[in-house]
């Protein structure tokens, strides 16, 4: 994937549809690569095609992975709020030229999907009765 075609694409689409942060776009191709290579590495069969669920899993563990705690913060501030906002940049970019789809693909795929919050926030949360403070799921645990 070219990345100067990438960046014109995106600023197109950003013009057309301001909701998203041009570093969602990049963000979001970030982690199509990152679940193509965990896919690869699960040794997994590597279709050509990526359907909503594993990228939205994918741009989870992407996200929780690059910025931590942080991630529903950066994530909401580059106005992705949920996996629908997820689906949507998929079908701009697909629009765009950019990302491919299946005649089984609709932007439905990615509605509702799971919650933000809970995907975001939880992992950090300290366990029940925990005196130590020490986080319920270890992000590496789900990498």
């Amino acid at each position: 994937m070219q990345n100067t075609g990438f960046q014109e694409a995106v600023e197109t689409v950003c013009q057309e549809d301001r909701r998203y942060h041009p570093e969602a776009y990049a963000f979001l191709r970030d982690s199509l690569e990152a679940t193509i290579k965990r896919r690869k590495k699960s040794k997994k069969e590597p279709g050509p095609h990526v359907g909503a669920a594993e990228l939205l899993d994918g741009f989870r563990l992407h996200a929780l992975g690059e910025f931590g705690p942080m991630a529903l913060m950066v994530l909401n501030y580059w106005g992705v709020m949920a996996t629908a906002d997820v689906g949507q940049m998929v079908f701009n970019l697909v629009e765009a030229g950019i990302f491919g789809k299946t005649d089984d693909d609709t932007s439905e795929s990615f509605r509702d999907v799971f919650d933000f919050r809970e995907a975001f926030v939880a992992p950090f949360r300290p366990l029940a009765g925990s005196m130590n403070g020490e986080p319920s799921l270890s992000v590496e645990s789900l990498l």
